[in-house]
């Protein structure tokens, strides 16, 4: 069944855990899509949503230009969930008091409640939940009554008598509040009254569905890094169209260690993958020679791949469409309402190639977000060395080697980094980890080893946690691995004395270091 019959809509005003409330419904097995908050009322009716939710967000809806989301989703009569800054634009668009809290309230607080209700089915006096606001509730609107109290929030939750419109101070899509999921799922069972039809298993049907009504017996051309979302991606376009998928895989020369066999051996002799390999190792070490600055090393290492793929292309005289691993928050970003960013680094990605080559897009796991992906990778039945590989950039190891790339620091680096992979990202334990790697600083010190005085490298190790790469915090391993990954490094890599763990968060900190 098409899971896109009971979407719910998440109306954005700006909070930081929009993303989070999405994939917290995802999670219940809902749909949802995130919008602006300012679209027009024709395309959320197109959207046919059985629900809505009103973010946070870090404005104050008393200010004179405070983001306002069209009047008439509220005549809709759907059911709506406003949440801290959706709580109060509801309470002023309905006529009620909105001003400054004497006290701020931010962190862990606790739910009382006033009145029973499905939205709170499951939740008890006293239970935690986690407040982020400055502006309250002073006077409810006409119609409505109070569902919940906090010690400093006579209104943490609000109803509208005559229709399915509540509003909730707190934020339910955090882990801080303890039965925060639970709160999301009666909203969607209970007043929403969903099925759950979406589920790794469903999304697969659907897309192999899609695909082969769209693509009929064209030829897709699939670029292949090895990473996961290429890896998803090829693997159901083949469940959909089989031999009429090519992917092409080009060793650029800054893979990790082994990454080239692995590949080969996943896809051409597991999956069985139509697999074009191509070895232009040399043309990009060559191309990559003395070259320092990090910017130059991306666009080099981007124009020279859409080169050689285009090359690669033309060879198939009758493709049609080309395969790329978009994913649901670059569809986020690109209608977002925050208007544009500022570019702290450059991206490499096949994201030219399709106006050059007039290939037709196909962007199968752009409904997704990460983890998800992973879970569909598992549902077509990918290892698990594919599915929970950790993000690796496009320029690859290239911008992890600081300063020139040349085969012999490109060596001890893919040593060192084949240490942190096995210690790290291979060992189920640590698979919160967002990325963990180690780069190799144009730095020698001073060391002993044996008896003698040497004078060798630096690899520094990179391990941070996060959820979507736009924060980061450094991760705290234990110090017995980090212990174990020295001196590996150091006893087992030729020209490395030295290892030091990079304890810096983003922001300020990128998660890379060029």
């Amino acid at each position: 069944m098409d899971y896109h019959k009971e979407t719910i809509l998440i109306l954005d005003f700006g909070s930081q855990y929009t993303q989070l409330i999405a994939r917290k419904v995802r999670e219940l097995g809902v749909y949802c899509e995130i919008y602006p908050f300012n679209i027009g009322l024709d395309k959320i009716n197109s959207m046919d949503p059985k629900g809505i939710i009103l973010s946070g967000g870090p404005r104050s809806v008393t200010e004179a230009d405070a983001p306002q989301c069209t009047d008439g989703i509220f005549n809709l009569k759907i059911p709506i969930l406003g949440i801290c800054y959706g709580l109060q634009l509801i309470t002023k668009f309905f006529g009620g008091e909105i001003d400054k809290s004497l006290k701020r309230e931010y962190g862990k607080a606790h739910i009382f409640f006033d009145e029973d209700d499905g939205l709170f089915k499951g939740i008890k006096d006293g239970d935690i939940i986690w407040m982020s606001h400055q502006d309250r509730v002073f006077k409810i609107p006409e119609g409505f009554k109070i569902l919940a109290h906090s010690d400093n929030s006579p209104y943490a939750a609000i109803k509208k008598i005559e229709d399915k419109i509540y509003g909730v101070q707190f934020h339910p899509e955090v882990h801080h509040t303890t039965k925060g999921k639970q709160i999301l799922k009666n909203f969607l069972y209970n007043i929403c009254k969903v099925k759950g039809l979406f589920s790794p298993r469903s999304f697969v049907e659907l897309a192999v569905e899609r695909i082969r009504e769209e693509v009929g017996n064209s030829k897709v051309l699939c670029a292949l890094s090895g990473g996961v979302d290429s890896s998803v991606v090829a693997t159901l376009i083949n469940k959909a169209i089989g031999n009429n998928l090519i992917c092409v895989f080009v060793n650029n020369g800054v893979l990790r260690k082994n990454e080239v066999e692995e590949v080969l051996d996943i896809f051409e002799g597991k999956l069985h993958i139509n697999l074009k390999y191509v070895n232009a190792e040399e043309k990009f070490l060559s191309a990559l020679k003395g070259v320092t600055d990090p910017e130059k090393k991306r666009k080099i290492i981007g124009r020279l791949f859409i080169k050689i793929f285009e090359e690669e292309a033309s060879g198939f005289g009758d493709m049609k469409y080309l395969a790329q691993g978009t994913l649901y928050p670059d569809v986020i970003e690109s209608i977002s309402f925050k208007g544009p960013s500022a570019t702290i680094k450059s991206h490499h990605n096949v994201g030219g190639l399709p106006k050059k080559m007039k290939l037709k897009l196909i962007e199968p796991l752009r409904e997704l977000f990460k983890d998800e992906v992973r879970i569909v990778g598992k549902e077509l039945g990918l290892t698990d060395n594919i599915v929970y590989r950790q993000p690796f950039p496009g320029p690859g190891l290239a911008i992890r080697v600081i300063g020139a790339v040349n085969r012999e620091r490109l060596s001890i680096l893919k040593d060192a980094d084949s240490i942190v992979r096995d210690e790290v990202e291979r060992n189920a334990k640590f698979r919160h980890i967002w990325q963990s790697f180690a780069i190799l600083i144009p730095v020698k010190t001073v060391g002993v080893m044996g008896d003698e005085r040497t004078y060798a490298n630096v690899i520094a190790l990179r391990i941070v946690e996060s959820e979507d790469a736009m924060t980061a915090d450094w991760a705290k391993i234990p110090y017995e691995i980090l212990d174990k990954i020295a001196r590996r490094i150091i006893n087992e890599v030729p020209g490395v004395n030295r290892v030091v763990y990079d304890i810096s968060s983003k922001p300020p900190s990128t998660i890379e270091w060029e």
